[in-house]
């Protein structure tokens, strides 16, 4: 199963998708697609946002109200990528500072 990662219109990681569930960038589940579309709800049911052009995670203004999507029982944790454990980087390297990820 493929993970798709989501972005705002900044072009921030705000989450992503594995399968019918969305994560935040945490790992936190925030939401799942119940139905065929690209339409996200939060856990409780609620519209949390659309999935659109695969990549952009917006909240659309004019969403009518679709029922109660039931609930598809919790999904686990989407993966653990590990602890490597320490290393030294050879004599003339060091580690690289990427930017703090800016949340929602």
């Amino acid at each position: 199963m493929t993970v798709a990662y989501l972005f705002d219109s900044r072009g921030s990681w705000i989450a992503f998708r594995k399968g019918k569930y969305v994560y935040d960038c945490d790992g936190n589940w925030i939401g799942w697609l119940p139905w065929d579309d690209e339409d996200v709800v939060d856990p409780d049911g609620a519209y949390l946002g659309t999935i659109v052009k695969k990549k952009r995670l917006y909240r659309l203004a004019a969403r009518p109200y679709r029922g109660y999507p039931g609930y598809p029982g919790y999904p686990g944790y989407p993966g653990y990528p590990g602890y490597p454990g320490d290393d030294f980087p050879p004599f003339d390297a060091e580690d690289v500072n990427l930017p703090e990820i800016p949340r929602l």
